[in-house]
């Protein structure tokens, strides 16, 4: 009995990717199941044939009553089961960024939506998943891991609408609450090999450990490819390091897999901002895959920049990697590392002595309060900016087009008259409607060349600061527990030393807390200074060129 099914959302598919176009509320018949990466072959009541996404469609039970077959290598990263259909976006040394911090589509999304909450992974061990199955996995956002949140309200659950044209986020994973830092505090040390993060006494106080030479990385030069004997395409990114000038090839998925690494490895102790959004459709367009490329760019030279993730083991794995089956090999042994989460305070190491619990409680209270307000303060930013950047290219343009043209109808007017001494008059009134029409286009096309920039760094730092609440959230909990020892010790709960080493490992992670908000007030400091004086070296530019255009306007009026 051939297989039916009903589509859920609207989905237009694009041209040379063997996709086909089905429309909410229709009826299809599902020709193979087991295509993989999230989709499925499908005949739509026309009788024409082509790929759907697995996640827009919904089997009719009264013709098929087994459910769904999950895509091929659709996997929650956290525990390894198939992904349910859930509804789900620097401190220390400052050292410059080669670019502004888009998406070809990974095969499961740890991305943030910049609502400044950042989500915490459980830090289950991940399942070491096979290559096959790992590289069949969707490159263009329709894994089979479920939908996220609509962007503008929109909803995207079963049996819900959703407006065609509508970007949703397409995080995969389902995150839960704050680590518990209790591994840490009264757990057993782990293997952790040759990790360590040292923390020094630097002017500003607790500081990582900075690598000698600054790494830098460029991630350019985005070619098409393809897989599945051709149905299905994807972006590939050079990504190439200052350390060897030798570039690698990745897809957006592997930056994906990439972060999720970083995330689970070290989110409890550093914020790992998120990678540039996913949308469904319009991925291969040049503006697009430009602007994930600049996004990319931005996310890796901020990661480049944070001594702790620059010098880890996976991170050089991702930008250094010889060969495929060295890729291969470092990404299987990434997914089985065992200092994941809280762990990873086990490889910190300050050099100063411990401090007391209670101003451990007072520092990080200071620290919650400070990333809070700056948070505020960067989305007021982002939405002042916005509003002027809809201003200069819709009423703020038409105003001065209305202004040049009502000076050119008042010239046309003039020229009615039959007065032969006001030919000068009529003349110089419609160069000054036509300056003002200049200005029009010059003022609609000045955002791009400076509020682009700012608005840029202000997304990176809200995704950023959306961080620090979960980590910040670790501290605290550590501090919360540590309250806790007393009560523990007369429970016969813990021993009396075993309290004194929660009081000395809260102190280590104090210092790695400290530790980072100073690596990441020292890159504020650097970005906001950067990135403002470019920002006014252009406005600067946009208002002499506007008073230019006004001189010659005013030059071609005689002096009466």
């Amino acid at each position: 009995m051939a297989i039916k099914a009903q589509v859920l959302y609207e989905f237009i598919a694009e041209a040379g990717n063997n996709e086909l176009s089905v429309r909410e509320g229709e009826t299809i018949t599902i020709l193979n199941q087991n295509v993989g990466g999230g989709w499925i072959e499908a005949q739509n009541s026309s009788g024409n044939v082509g790929l759907v996404p697995e996640d827009y469609i919904e089997v009719n039970s009264s013709t098929h009553s087994a459910p769904p077959a999950q895509a091929v290598g659709s996997y929650d990263a956290y525990n390894s089961e198939p992904a349910a259909h859930t509804q789900g976006t620097n401190g220390g040394g400052a050292w410059p960024a080669t670019a502004w911090s888009g998406n070809d589509h990974g095969n499961s999304s740890g991305n943030c939506d910049y609502s400044g909450q950042q989500q915490t992974p459980t830090y289950q061990q991940q399942g070491s998943l096979e290559d096959d199955e790992w590289d069949d996995e969707s490159d263009d956002g329709r894994s089979a891991g479920g939908y996220g949140h609509a962007e503008e309200g929109g909803t995207a659950q079963r049996g819900g609408t959703l407006h065609p044209s509508m970007k949703i986020s397409l995080n995969k994973f389902s995150f839960s609450k704050t680590p518990n830092p209790e591994v840490f505090l009264i757990g057993q040390s782990p293997n952790k090999g040759k990790e360590s993060l040292p923390i020094y006494m630097g002017e500003v106080g607790p500081v990582w450990l900075y690598p000698q030479v600054p790494l830098d990385c460029v991630v350019a030069d985005p070619k098409k490819g393809t897989k599945m004997y051709g149905l299905k395409s994807y972006i590939e990114y050079q990504v190439t390091p200052n350390t060897t000038n030798r570039a690698v090839n990745h897809r957006y998925k592997h930056f994906d897999w990439l972060y999720e690494r970083l995330l689970e490895k070290f989110g409890s102790a550093v914020p790992i901002p998120c990678l540039p959004d996913k949308q469904i459709t319009g991925r291969f367009d040049d503006d697009f895959i430009k602007m994930r490329m600049e996004r990319l760019q931005g996310w890796m030279s901020r990661m480049c920049r944070h001594p702790v993730v620059c010098e880890s083991d996976v991170f050089q794995l991702f930008i250094n990697y010889k060969d495929e089956r060295d890729w291969k090999v470092g990404k299987r042994k990434a997914e089985k590392d065992e200092v994941m989460g809280p762990m990873i305070f086990f490889t910190v190491e300050p050099e100063a002595p411990d401090l007391d619990p209670i101003e451990v409680e007072q520092k990080c209270e200071m620290y919650s309060r400070f990333t809070k307000t700056m948070d505020d303060g960067v989305k007021d930013l982002l939405n002042v900016g916005n509003l002027h950047w809809k201003r200069c290219t819709g009423p703020l343009q038409k105003e001065y087009q209305k202004i040049g043209k009502a000076f050119q109808n008042l010239s046309s007017v003039f020229t009615t008259s039959g007065y032969t001494g006001e030919s000068a008059l009529t003349d110089a009134l419609t160069a000054t409607g036509r300056t003002y029409e200049e200005i029009a286009e010059i003022v609609a096309s000045q955002p791009k060349q400076d509020l682009h920039f700012l608005l840029e760094t202000n997304n990176e730092y809200k995704g950023l600061l959306g961080c620090f609440p979960d980590t910040i959230g670790v501290h605290k909990a550590a501090i919360d527990k540590w309250k806790e020892a007393d009560r523990l010790v007369a429970m016969n709960k813990i021993t009396p030393q075993e309290k004194v080493t929660m009081a000395k490992r809260l102190s280590t992670m104090s210092y790695s807390l400290q530790a980072e908000m100073n690596h990441f007030h020292s890159n504020r400091i650097y970005d906001y200074n950067r990135v403002m004086r470019l920002y006014l070296e252009r406005q600067v530019t946009f208002y002499e060129t506007i008073a230019e255009k006004l001189r010659q306007a005013l030059s071609q009026y005689q002096e009466l």
